[in-house]
């Protein structure tokens, strides 16, 4: 199940994706910061809720985006 927490829940240092550009369509995460989980956000609003990844959820989307299956 994924979880979503607000911005105020935790205090964490994001990082916006290597592969956004200045064209506004950028996420940002959190990772390694919480044991087994990966907060990720919209970087446009940054005040606003993160979704809550497992390390195996999060693993597994980021090769389907890197093999080009989503």
């Amino acid at each position: 199940m994924t979880t979503i927490i607000s911005a105020s829940d935790q205090p964490l240092t994001w990082t916006k994706s290597s592969y956004s550009s200045d064209g506004g369509n950028c996420v940002e995460t959190a990772a390694g910061q919480l044991s087994g989980v990966v907060p990720v956000r919209d970087s446009k609003v940054p005040a606003g809720p993160a979704v809550i990844f497992s390390d195996t959820q999060w693993g597994v989307f980021v090769d389907a985006v890197k093999g080009e299956q989503l």
